[in-house]
């Protein structure tokens, strides 16, 4: 496992570029968001997201999520009409996942295998947005939450500990929180809260 040991309001370039080209390589990531630890790979690899599947224990109906560096790529994963989209605009980037009508380009085993929708971040964390920067399209993500447990992990210590020989690349940002993001579901004519976390929904109420 390759243990990068990034700061979390100075992102390193060269750190970030070391990460980006493991991903590029088909690896699988646990990373720092704004909220807890995530682990992630490229939306494209099979492989990836079934070794990811297996780390967290999910099965074939988990909904996955996206997380994209802002909503310029919205279009290609996601069908939203101009009122949803001014919408996201007003409240990204947010500590809340949306679920939205996932697109044809979004492939199947990412989707709800029902509702054929797909879940959407826009992070402010620094390192975070960095790394969807230099990378250039969306992480697969989830959040770093082991079979068993209630809680993601939050201490680097543990990460390493449990998972370095099940990831590849540990982007370090020191203690992650144990906060939980909001869910919105945009996917329906009108918005409905599945999750209040610590994500701001009161626009959607």
């Amino acid at each position: 496992m390759l243990h990068l040991h990034v700061h979390p309001e100075n992102p390193q370039q060269r750190l970030i570029e070391q990460a980006v080209e493991r991903i590029r390589a088909g690896d699988v990531v646990v990373y720092p968001t704004d909220a807890a630890y995530a682990i992630g790979c490229q939306i494209g690899n099979k492989n990836a997201m079934e070794r990811i599947a297996q780390i967290r224990g999910l099965g074939p109906k988990h909904q996955y999520a996206i997380m994209c560096c802002d909503l310029s790529d919205i279009a290609t994963y996601a069908k939203v009409d101009n009122a949803t989209y001014r919408l996201l605009k007003a409240n990204t980037p947010a500590i809340t996942t949306f679920i939205l009508s996932a697109t044809s380009e979004v492939p199947r085993r990412l989707m709800h295998p029902k509702k054929k929708t797909i879940g959407l971040r826009i992070p402010s964390n620094p390192i975070c947005q960095a790394l969807l920067k230099e990378l250039g399209e969306p992480l697969l993500t989830s959040t770093l939450i082991l079979p068993g447990q209630e809680d993601p992990l939050d201490d680097p210590y543990d990460i390493e500990n449990q998972l370095a020989k099940r990831i590849d690349v540990f982007i370090d940002g020191g203690f992650g929180t144990l906060t939980t993001t909001s869910i919105v579901d945009l996917s329906g004519e009108h918005p409905e809260i599945i999750r209040c976390g610590v994500g701001d929904v009161s626009a959607f109420e």
